[in-house]
């Protein structure tokens, strides 16, 4: 492999990307040594502890949080993974939550308060229906990934040996972020992960529709899986910003033409094709310029929900590898 940079890469599967994971898409100039996490969580919080990959997926919410710590990692405007948030707030029936609104004076379960879901999902909740977080008790039962990271005071940890799932089903809790966000899941990314079953109604059963005017309202599109490059690399290496962002463009736009062919049919792949009736024909749109409105919504309000110390600007967050 002479001549070419050796990076270690830790991205999650999917459609979207299994063409540069497997080798059959390139990125020019790049000996990449792929690595496989389950769940991806995992590697979020060995990349912001241990900075252990040179370019690596993590959820935007924490990346930001570690770009504001001062972390030496960098992102491009690759977004591998999206999707509105105006459901999976699960209810108790008998908890009396009939709207966003009540949900203060409750406890409602999130695996860690910067869980990127939960923070989008409180964004709608503030923005769009007025809640009040600092009068909802979060309830948490996993470590935040960025350690120096302050919780408001209204953040509390689940008693010691008991799950969100657990609280949840003994009443405990009145409401919860379902799938790994909160109560479909117990343990640790990083040991005792287990899918669990959470059969409860959403707070939101009118989410689809919501979720459509919201976007022709704001233009906010929310991302998730977001690539992230070492500073360090960037410096030496600064032509591998454009490598990667072309590779990941490139599998994307096959995927875009398997999709319109029919010929994937999973349920991600499901997923977007629904997607595509409310955002267009690109449902994964990378790129700072086409992004600008949905990445400014997550930075102001995960300053706003006492997640950042400080208001970042763009061009902290992101480097641009077309310029």
């Amino acid at each position: 492999m002479s001549g070419k940079v050796h990076l270690k890469i830790a991205i999650a599967e999917h459609p979207n990307t299994s063409a540069i994971r497997d080798g059959s898409i390139p990125i020019e100039g790049v000996d990449a040594e792929f690595v496989t996490v389950k769940p991806q969580i995992g590697a979020f919080r060995r990349m912001v502890r241990d900075l252990e990959f040179d370019v690596c997926e993590l959820a935007p919410t924490t990346y930001i949080i570690a770009r504001a710590y001062g972390a030496p990692f960098v992102a491009l405007p690759i977004f591998v993974v999206r999707r509105f948030h105006h459901a999976g707030l699960l209810v108790r029936p008998d908890a009396g939550i009939q709207t966003p609104k009540d949900l203060e004076g409750k406890k409602v379960g999130v695996r860690a308060y910067s869980v990127t879901t939960g923070v989008w999902t409180r964004q709608v909740l503030i923005d769009e229906f007025g809640l009040d977080s600092d009068k909802v008790t979060w309830v948490v039962d996993d470590e935040e990934h960025v350690t120096q990271l302050q919780l408001p005071p209204n953040v509390v940890h689940a008693p010691a040996g008991r799950s969100l799932a657990d609280m949840m089903a003994s009443g405990e809790l009145a409401a919860g972020f379902g799938a790994n966000a909160g109560i479909g899941r117990t343990g640790a990314p990083t040991g005792g992960w287990k899918e669990v079953e959470a059969d409860y109604p959403d707070l939101l059963p009118n989410a689809a529709q919501l979720e459509a005017e919201y976007y022709a309202r704001t233009g906010v599109y929310p991302m998730h899986g977001t690539i992230v490059v070492k500073d360090s690399v960037l410096a030496e290496h600064p032509w591998v910003a454009k490598s990667i962002y072309t590779a990941f463009d490139r599998a994307k736009k096959e995927w875009l033409a398997r999709l319109d062919a029919g010929q994937s049919t999973d349920k991600g792949d499901k997923k977007y094709q629904a997607l595509r009736k409310i955002v267009g024909h690109d449902p994964l749109p990378y790129g700072i310029e086409e992004n600008r409105k949905t990445i400014e919504a997550l930075e102001q309000t995960a300053f706003k929900q006492g997640l950042t110390p400080r208001r970042m600007a763009m061009h902290e967050l992101f480097v641009d590898p077309r310029a």
